[in-house]
């Protein structure tokens, strides 16, 4: 059972927490949300050494770049130490290919802040938090531990809510994405009134 999960559009309260950085092979503290005006991709995941969780890290690191160059920052997290965080960056033939910065959650704040824990295993289920520069929550989503993350649905979720942000509807309108929009398709532009049943 999940519990206490924060509302859509709500505000997170400030996080710190340490983060091993595997592209400079340091620990560093970082705070959650971001104040750099970029959006934060969170992904949790059950735990460091495992197979499915591995694959997650490396399809996101795969199109890591377009997260980059569209404003988004990628972490990683799951209830693991940072030392072990490392030694998994550092064995793992998927993993030691990731720059992804990997948050630890020794204490289960963070996951449990988001209603994310397994009460059966007391680690991190599987999901994603988007968080945009304002620090609201604008997605959430929890699954299936052996079901591994579409990265490239997370994407195209990420680029719909930045067009949503960016593009702020005009009075009586409403600026929406339609279902199976990818990311440089047209939005809809609905007029609240006018457009009652023509969709």
């Amino acid at each position: 059972m999940m519990v206490n999960m924060i509302p859509i559009g709500e505000k997170v309260q400030d996080m710190t927490a340490k983060a091993y950085f595997p592209s400079d092979d340091s620990i560093k503290e970082i705070r959650i949300p971001s104040k750099n005006g970029r959006w934060s991709i969170l992904t949790f995941y059950p735990g460091d050494f495992t197979f499915v969780c591995a694959t997650d890290i490396e399809a996101f690191m795969s199109i890591k770049s377009q997260f980059d160059s569209n404003g988004a920052d990628l972490y990683a997290i799951s209830t693991d130490s940072v030392f072990s965080h490392k030694g998994w960056a550092q064995t793992s033939p998927r993993v030691k290919k990731s720059t992804i910065p990997m948050i630890e959650d020794f204490t289960k704040k963070i996951t449990s802040s988001f209603g994310f824990i397994n009460e059966s295993s007391g680690a991190s289920r599987r999901g994603v938090v988007i968080l945009d520069p304002d620090g609201r929550i604008q997605y959430m989503s929890v699954f299936n531990d052996g079901l591994g993350k579409d990265a490239e649905h997370i994407f195209n979720a990420f680029m719909g809510l930045k067009q949503l942000h960016d593009t702020p509807a005009k009075d009586g309108h409403m600026c929406a994405i339609p279902a199976n929009w990818k990311a440089g398709s047209k939005t809809l532009d609905i007029d609240i009134v006018k457009d009652i049943g023509k969709l």
